[in-house]
């Protein structure tokens, strides 16, 4: 079968593998479609770890049922997520599956990126999904990543009627726009500094829009985010501040746009060297939360994939390059360069 690896982000490969082979318990899935994360581009992270054959957002027809599988037949059409849980341990019992050690070891076997996977047992019982019929291949692609949003939303205490600033536009930042709205957010306010993603999030839900965009050096000074995110609120920082970015800048804004009593939630991963000093008298004296989300729970999934199945979220229209696996290449350098592009989905059956 032909699989695309990863050797860094300029550089990834078509190359020819054997078929993976399945034990009992096991499924084999053909790829139909599977999206590339903004994860899957974060080089510092991804290189120490290559050659391999990356992607996990993805949805598929089984065409191998092993001995012991009563839950799924040749012909089914699946969603697949590479982490799950042990489900027993200290942290799953408490509700926080994403810090289980199971989940962080757990994977399918090659790769999203590739023709075919082997989905191991314990993968089978409790990462494998059934595709609703309103779900298509590519939308399956955005369960991963919307039900990681969802459990974000979650895990922030989300309510309704809630303020939502979301710094970062990026596919993270509108999947958090849209859920956050069908979800009944009072008032959606987006930023970012490309003004294709943030028309972008006007189309996707929010409210209103600023430009963070850095101002050159020897002009007047740029536009002051939070003092513009209270103009727009009347008066008022976020209740819940989304960032959806590792810049330090725009991570540095969010602790300056959260109101008292409000939450702020990192929700992309930062390079473990940077260090941001925290404002603690604020924090303290305001009563903010800090808090994190990372991965999914399969309830988080469940809950996402009926959100999906009842149009509550448009993610179809989200998709801007759909490319056959021999240009997995093409869409590597679409998604790190972070130009004109949302979602990138790999074919690898064409």
């Amino acid at each position: 079968m032909r699989v695309a690896v990863y050797y860094n982000n300029n550089d990834i490969r078509l190359e020819e593998r054997p078929v993976p082979k399945t034990c009992n318990g096991e499924l084999l899935v053909k790829v139909i479609a599977s999206g590339i994360c903004g994860s899957d581009v974060m080089e510092w992270y991804r290189i120490k770890k290559a050659p391999l054959v990356l992607g996990h957002e993805l949805s598929g027809e089984v065409v191998e049922v092993g001995q012991g599988v009563s839950k799924f037949k040749k012909g089914d059409r699946v969603f697949v997520t590479h982490h799950v849980p042990c489900n027993t341990c200290h942290y799953c019992l408490i509700g926080h599956h994403s810090a289980c050690d199971t989940l962080r070891t757990t994977n399918f076997e090659p790769g999203g990126f590739a023709e075919y996977i082997r989905v191991p047992r314990i993968n089978v019982d409790r990462g494998t999904f059934i595709l609703p019929d309103e779900i298509s291949y590519e939308e399956g692609t955005f369960i991963e990543p919307l039900a990681c949003c969802f459990r974000g939303l979650r895990l922030s205490n989300f309510k309704a009627g809630q303020r939502v600033f979301v710094i970062g536009s990026g596919i993270s930042g509108l999947l958090h726009i849209q859920l956050a709205k069908a979800l009944g957010a009072g008032k959606i306010i987006a930023t970012d500094i490309s003004e294709y993603r943030l028309n972008a999030a006007k189309k996707f839900g929010a409210d209103a829009i600023i430009n963070a965009k850095p101002v050159p050096a020897g002009f007047k000074q740029g536009e002051d985010v939070p003092k513009k995110l209270k103009d727009i609120n009347n008066g008022f920082l976020a209740d819940l501040v989304i960032i959806c970015t590792t810049a330090e800048s725009a991570i540095q804004q969010g602790l300056q746009s959260v109101d008292r009593g409000g939450t702020v939630l990192f929700f992309a991963p930062a390079n473990p060297d940077i260090k941001i000093p925290l404002p603690l008298w604020d924090i303290w004296r305001n009563e903010v939360t800090l808090t994190t989300s990372y991965a999914a729970s399969q309830a988080d999934i469940e809950a996402t994939m009926e959100l999906m199945a009842n149009r509550r979220v448009n993610v179809k229209d989200m998709i801007t390059h759909r490319l056959p696996l021999k240009e997995t290449g093409k869409g590597f350098q679409l998604v790190s360069k972070a130009q004109e592009s949302i979602k990138v989905i790999i074919e690898p059956t064409k």
